[in-house]
């Protein structure tokens, strides 16, 4: 190849392959799902892998992450859903409203989409939640910016530091981290984050730009909960926070009892992401089902309603696994590994840095948590000692810097809140960016602890 070393042309191919998957995602409007599919099997095949391996490669990418974030996702939808609508959402923003008062209710915001945005995916969380932002606005007369950046940091913070979201559930997959303790220290991280880059910022960047929403949405959201069998604030938390409650239970099982205990065998069952988020599931339908009065069949409608806007996210996220299994397969992971390890950079920044600039590229923080996570992988067997916990929480970090054009977030804050792109950039980009650099101080400061 031109003089080239093996070593060098997989990079330039890695490179290529990156490039490409961005371009077709971002200039020629190729669907994320089509396009990742089409990137992984370019690197197969200029790769030098054999041909009859290339599909399969992909194909067990595919399923491996599927086979289990694909379940996750399908419950934390439906188990959002039925917390919407039953008013469950309603009741815990209200409740916090209450609590905080009118002149730190954009506090209220952030602690009520940090525990609402727990099982969500960050879109839903976004459109189950904005309604709030209107509604408060419109009873408190305080700016829509001040209430609303400090809503979007405390569901962007959760959506990319905390399992059972998708990013870092499929990052503790290829680190092969403990989820207990990644739930545990990813609190930790992220709620100070979400401080700084919510009710701080936001109550700062507000006085610059107030935002002005529009009327009609106004008309047309700001709808105060009709019903009036609302679950109770204590009932929704309990439902809500069951899964990660039985996940912690489980690391605190592994650490203090023996391998193979029989009480510590049956909650590694319970606290897995799958049965918890079932468990809360099945809860969810008394709790915000038949206790709120819905027929079955109502529930069931709802549930099926749930899931249609998941299945794109489905798609993109089994073919970034596929993506990210060619990575591996094609020998550029382990390449990449090594390089890092002789640059001496440290894996946890490396892991921010990847995610970071793959994140700046698509657009996807779910790609690039995906995809970044695949990269810094084999690091991690070479690098005796990395806390790989710490690198989930880094992964996800990185994933949430800068969102600009190429992210459906952006646009999606950009018409709710009636903004200029340039006002867009300057509150919503801006706090995004700084959720993700406090995040990786706050990692690097504790893998000096941990």
């Amino acid at each position: 190849m031109f003089g080239m070393t093996q070593e060098t042309y997989l990079l330039v191919d890695a490179l290529v392959t990156i490039i490409g998957l961005v371009l077709l995602i971002t200039k020629f409007k190729v669907h994320p799902f089509i396009a990742l599919t089409i990137a992984a099997g370019f690197l197969g095949l200029t790769s030098g892998m054999p041909v009859e391996k290339v599909m399969k490669s992909f194909q067990d990418g595919f399923g491996g992450v599927l086979g289990f974030v694909g379940i996750i996702l399908g419950l934390g939808t439906m188990l959002g859903k039925l917390m919407a609508d039953s008013g469950g959402a309603d009741q815990i923003a209200q409740t916090l409203i209450r609590r905080f008062g009118k002149d730190r209710v954009h506090w209220a915001m952030m602690f009520s989409a940090f525990l609402v945005g727990i099982p969500l995916f960050f879109e839903i969380g976004f459109v189950l939640l904005i309604p709030l932002v209107f509604i408060v606005a419109r009873r408190s007369g305080v700016s829509i910016v001040k209430i609303g950046i400090p809503l979007l940091a405390g569901l962007s913070a959760v959506h990319g530091l905390v399992p059972p979201h998708p990013g870092p559930l499929l990052a503790i997959g290829i680190f092969n981290a403990d989820i207990g303790k990644t739930i545990f220290y990813g609190l930790i991280v992220a709620f100070p984050t979400a401080i700084i880059a919510g009710p701080i910022f936001g109550k700062w960047i507000a006085k610059r730009i107030p935002g002005n929403p529009s009327q009609e949405l106004m008309d047309q959201i700001a709808k105060e909960s009709t019903n009036e069998n609302l679950p109770s604030f204590a009932i929704t938390l309990v439902t809500i926070l069951l899964p990660v409650f039985l996940m912690l239970l489980k690391t605190f099982a592994d650490v203090a009892l023996p391998a193979g205990h029989i009480f510590r065998i049956w909650m590694d069952f319970i606290g897995h992401p799958i049965s918890a988020l079932l468990f809360a599931l099945l809860l969810a339908f008394y709790t915000f089902g038949s206790a709120r009065g819905f027929s079955r069949e109502h529930v069931m409608k709802l549930l099926d309603q749930s899931l249609a806007p998941v299945a794109a996210i489905v798609l993109i996220v089994g073919a970034g696994g596929g993506f990210k299994q060619m990575l591996v397969d094609s020998g550029v992971g382990n390449l990449i590994g090594h390089m890092a390890v002789q640059a001496q950079i440290s894996p946890i920044l490396l892991a921010w840095l990847v995610a970071a600039v793959i994140r700046v590229a698509t657009g996807s923080a779910t790609v690039a948590t995906i995809t970044g996570a695949g990269i810094v992988a084999p690091v991690v067997g070479m690098v005796p000692g990395v806390n790989r916990e710490l690198l989930v929480l880094a992964t996800g970090a990185g994933s949430l810097i800068l969102s600009h054009v190429n992210d459906a977030g952006f646009w999606l804050v950009k018409q709710y809140f009636n903004m200029t792109v340039v006002e867009t950039l300057k509150t919503w980009t801006v706090m995004e960016t700084i959720l993700s650099v406090v995040g990786i101080i706050l990692i690097m400061l504790l893998s000096l602890v941990v």
